[in-house]
């Protein structure tokens, strides 16, 4: 059944990340994670508002993803992957030897 009512998506959100920063939404289903991406990368627009990144509308970039990248869908990249198996370590984990056992570059 159809109510009519349509609900906010999006309500008074503001944030500044700072260049060069990897940053990732976290929130449960409905949350608005998906939406706020797919406005910054220029895929939905906003109702009211405005959507800039340093300073200007992502598409007006010479060369937007250099600016911003985004993995929307992950399932789309690793289908049927848990959560666990799509997260990368950041740093990844070093490798040591034991003393005395470099490889010889001969």
């Amino acid at each position: 059944m159809t109510t009519g009512v349509k609900a906010a998506a999006m309500h008074s959100l503001s944030f500044t990340i700072a260049p060069g920063t990897v940053t990732g939404f976290l929130g449960p289903n409905g949350a608005g994670k998906s939406t706020t991406m797919r406005m910054i990368m220029g895929l939905d627009r906003p109702t009211s508002g405005t959507v800039t990144v340093n300073g200007k509308p992502y598409r007006q970039h010479r060369a937007p993803l250099r600016k911003v990248g985004a993995l929307l869908e992950a399932s789309a990249v690793h289908p049927g992957a848990a959560p666990a198996h799509t997260c990368v370590p950041w740093p990844p984990p070093t490798t040591s030897r034991p003393p005395g056992s470099a490889r010889s570059s001969r």
